[in-house]
Parts: structure tokens; sequence; C-alpha cells
């Protein structure tokens, strides 16, 4: 079955005291937005439907060349279902199914996406959201399975009784649903919270009452939901980032003496058996070939490839 993604961009984040859209903001030297976009190609997706809204224009431009992109304009913000609802006039023809994640979620994983996938085939559901176990799970909504651990309800942080406080299982908002049945539930949510808007948990709730079947599969690892809604917590993503991509460069082979000293962005290719040196940085799209080594002390500007067996 064809699978498209929705990926709802269209908020800002006021407490980074930002002008740039959220999802511009760069994680290790690409922009949000486009770990996310990756995922989703990485996973299968034919067509991505991108909503935005704050900052369109800037969002639009940086990522021009996307042909595999339709950019959504949501003028008013009103909840996550409402930024989905955006999308009807674009799929209300297509019968395959539809992933919907946050554009703010850089460390999103494409094997969390293949599982979700993989599970929703073979429940044979109607709608299916990847969840995750975390230690300290306050602030998120809870996922409730009744007695044969099928998926009752997602229920909000602050609606939860004190025994479902206790649920570490969360709702990280990776959803994959049949586009149609998407579209109907959609249609049915109002907007009964104190900040009246529409969102798809509500949809989630729409379609267990219906009887139609919901899976619900635990695939996303706590670090995939690090978020940044501040300047601080960009730095902490920043990191769990570069760790991520120091550990691959390793596993390829690479050596690092000191990957505290280390700054590595997204997009660099390094061959095996080169060795790195501390206070070393190297910028995006660089490409190293094998038995290079590189440092102590020195800065790899974007686009700059060494051969292999050279040394700078």
């Amino acid at each position: 079955m064809e699978t498209v993604a929705i990926i709802l961009a269209a908020g800002v984040s006021s407490r980074m005291k930002t002008a740039l859209p959220k999802v511009m903001h760069e994680v290790c030297g690409k922009p949000m937005l486009e770990y996310v976009l990756n995922a989703c190609r990485k996973a299968g997706t034919k067509k991505i439907y991108v909503v935005v809204g704050y900052g369109a224009e800037k969002v639009k431009k940086q990522f021009a060349n996307c042909k595999d992109v339709v950019w959504v304009n949501q003028k008013e913000q009103k909840g996550t279902a409402h930024a989905v609802l955006c999308c009807k006039k674009h799929l209300k023809d297509f019968s395959g199914q539809t992933l919907v994640l946050c554009g703010d979620g850089p460390m999103i994983k494409t094997k969390t996406l293949k599982t979700l996938i993989k599970t929703h085939k073979k429940a044979r559901a109607v709608a299916t959201l990847a969840t995750a176990i975390l230690d300290e799970p306050a602030g998120y909504g809870r996922i409730a399975r009744d007695t044969k651990g099928n998926i009752a309800a997602i229920v909000e942080h602050n609606d939860c009784s004190k025994e479902q406080l206790k649920i570490k299982e969360v709702n990280p908002s990776y959803y994959l649903f049949d586009n149609k049945v998407m579209f109907e539930a959609l249609r049915k949510v109002k907007p009964n919270n104190a900040k009246k808007e529409y969102y798809i948990t509500d949809a989630i709730a729409i379609i267990l009452s219906a009887g139609k079947k919901v899976a619900a599969v635990t695939a996303v690892e706590p670090q995939e939901m690090i978020s940044a809604n501040s300047r601080e917590q960009l730095s902490e993503v920043n990191k769990a980032m570069q760790q991520r991509i120091q550990s691959e460069i390793m596993q390829g082979g690479v050596t690092i003496t000191n990957p505290e000293n280390v700054w590595i962005q997204a997009g660099v290719r390094i061959g095996a058996d080169t060795i790195i040196e501390p206070f070393t940085y190297i910028s995006s799209d660089v490409k190293v070939g094998k038995n290079c080594r590189i440092g102590p002390f020195v800065c790899l500007e974007s686009g700059v490839v060494l051969k292999n067996g050279e040394a700078v």
C-alpha cells in the first residue's frame, strides 16, 4: 500500500525568542525539519505534505529543491487536527496510508517509522501509534490498554487518574492512518478543551469509539523524543545528535580519539581507518577518504574533499 506523510511544521516557539520558524533551527548543521523529511523518505514515503504557517516563506525557500514535498498553508494555528485537515484538498482521493509526524523532532529514526508501518499492516488496523516507555512520563499523554493489551485510549497528562499517572507508556505523536478513515474522523473532532483547538488525539478516540481497530507498538526510543522548546533544550538536542553522528562514524571503522573534543556536522562522509584527533571541527557535506588523519586543531569547511591517505 502506498504511503505518504504529513509533517506538521507551522508552529513558532515563543520560549526560544526567535524570528525563525521553529523547524528551521539547526541541529548539527541541518534544519530540524530536514531530519524528519529524510526519515520519511528512507521509510518509503512517495509524497510528503508539509504544513507551514509562521515563517512559511523561509521554510519553503530552504527546501525549494525538494521535488517530493507539497507545501500546505495553515493560516491560523488551531491545533494538530486542524493542521492535518488543511491537507484534505490534496489527499481527499488518496486511498493509501498516511504518516502524521511533527517537524520539530530531529531525533526521529527511520527504523521506527518502518516498524510503525509494518505493525499497521500486520495488525490490519485503520490507525497505528508508535509509543515510548519513559521513566519520567510527566507531561505526556498516557497509553491506556485493556486487559488484552489493546489500546483503549490516549489520556492527556492533566486528565489522568492517580492510577493512569503511573503508566509509563506515552504518546510521542507518531501516527499512521488509513487515509480515508483519518479524514472521516478528523471531520468529527471538536475543540472541547481550554485552548479551543482541534487535537489529532481526539481522532483516535473517535476511531476507537466506532469500534475500528487501533494498534500501538512500543518502538520509539526515549532519545528520539528529545525536543527543543528553548535554547537550552536545543543545545541538548545538538549534543544527542552529535553522539549519534559520532557513534555511526565510529561503527564504520573510524577512530575518534576523544569524542568530547570533536564536532562533526550531519552529512559528513568519512572512510574507514581514518583517525580524528582532538579539537577537530568538520562541517556538513565534507568527504574524507580512507586512512586519513585529521587534526588536532583542524577545521574542515563544507565541501572539502580529502583523498585516501591524506593528512591535515
